[in-house]
């Protein structure tokens, strides 16, 4: 199991310019456009590994999440294009593929307590 951190969600800026942030190796790093990201879908951004990928979330109350882009039961890439969701008001991402539901917070799998996803920091900046 990946090794996972409860962090808070951020929550985003409304400015134009805005970006989003990932903490990195103890650094911060601009991954996207914050104007990319849609509440209620997901947007997957290569790291500067250029191997793993983040997936992140905003929801529809404005919060932003940031998990492993990886589905730990495919193997495929593919968490960000996963259908967001809440149980008992957490929030989660469903993957596309075999349907498991990952915490957005914590990167727990709801369904399967063996399994998870990492989870990074996230933050916007005007």
């Amino acid at each position: 199991m990946t090794t996972m951190t409860e962090t808070a969600p951020a929550t985003t800026a409304t400015a134009a310019d805005a970006s989003v942030q990932l903490r990195l190796d103890g650094s911060w790093l601009t991954v996207c456009a914050a104007a990319r990201l849609t509440p209620g879908r997901g947007v997957a951004v290569l790291l500067p590994d250029g191997r793993r990928q983040a997936a992140l979330f905003l929801d529809r109350a404005g919060r932003l999440y940031a998990i492993d882009n990886r589905d730990p039961f495919s193997g495929a890439a593919v968490l960000s294009r996963g259908l967001v969701g809440s149980a008992d008001g957490r929030p989660f991402v469903a993957s596309p593929l075999l349907k498991q539901r990952f915490d957005l917070e914590t990167g727990r799998c709801l369904d399967d307590d063996e399994a998870g996803v990492g989870v990074y920091e996230a933050r916007v900046c005007a």
